[in-house]
């Protein structure tokens, strides 16, 4: 299958830093973060394939097929180096992209992913994805924003939790069960100590599918990674809370020199 031609944000000058959103997200999650980034760091953002302006083919695809979206987008604007982060489904692409492309990297973000789940853990996602087949999506996305966002969040910013549905419910369903099932298929933790690229790894204390005990196991497994559990947040975090993101994020960045 061939990479498709992805829509794409530049702001900012510096190193480049490539930031990969989640399922049925788009690349908008990151514009506050690329606000408070883009003084030192040239921020690239983008939307996966089938998501908000970036076309998708016909056909299923999978991890492989998202990593090679982001090398024709590097390889497009010509950038030689980067610095490479993302949320989610983005925080699987990311290191997936940097175990074939080690050369491309200078650093790794890992933001509210997963790895090492246990059956109890899979068993748990591979749920959710089979509700959403049984009953359709919008039936179950109250409960994904559930476990996306704080009870305090929600009720102070139903704008924003009907902002993010909306996003959902523009992914075209095949798409983001799609983006969903690699999500729930993808296992890092067989060869994540394969990368040597500098790594943060960062999620949400509350955050019940990528949740602290996994991120401590993706820690342990990337020698000099360094890992931040946010306080009392859950899966959303740049959309809930980027500016408690933000400077842990930076700090990160500019020590790779």
């Amino acid at each position: 299958m061939s990479a498709v031609r992805s829509a794409f944000s530049v702001a900012g000058d510096g190193p480049a830093l490539f930031v990969i959103h989640g399922i049925g997200a788009r690349r908008a999650t990151f514009d506050r973060l690329i606000e408070g980034l883009r003084d030192r760091f040239t921020c690239i953002s983008y939307d996966l394939r089938g998501h908000g302006l970036t076309p998708r083919t016909g056909e299923r695809f999978g991890l492989d097929d998202l990593v090679d979206d982001l090398e024709a987008l590097r390889d497009r604007l010509g950038i030689q180096k980067a610095h490479f982060a993302g949320h989610s489904l983005g925080g699987m692409i990311a290191p997936a992209y940097a175990r074939r492309h080690p050369d491309r990297v200078l650093s790794l973000g890992l933001w509210s992913t997963a790895a090492f789940r246990d059956p109890d853990d899979s068993q748990k996602v591979r749920a959710v994805v089979a509700a959403m087949r049984e009953k359709g999506i919008g039936p179950v996305l109250d409960t994904l924003t559930a476990r996306w966002f704080t009870d305090a969040f929600c009720a102070a910013r139903p704008d924003v939790i009907d902002w993010r549905k909306r996003q959902v419910l523009d992914t075209e369903p095949d798409v983001f069960l799609n983006v969903f099932d690699i999500y729930a298929e993808t296992e890092m933790g067989p060869w994540l100590h394969e990368i040597a690229a500098p790594a943060q790894i960062i999620t949400g204390e509350a955050d019940g599918g990528c949740n602290p005990r996994l991120n401590r196991l993706i820690h342990q497994a990337m020698p000099g990674s360094e890992l931040e559990i946010l306080e009392g947040l859950k899966h959303a975090i740049f959309i809930e809370a980027t500016d408690r993101v933000l400077p842990h994020v930076r700090r990160f960045l500019l020590a790779q020199g």
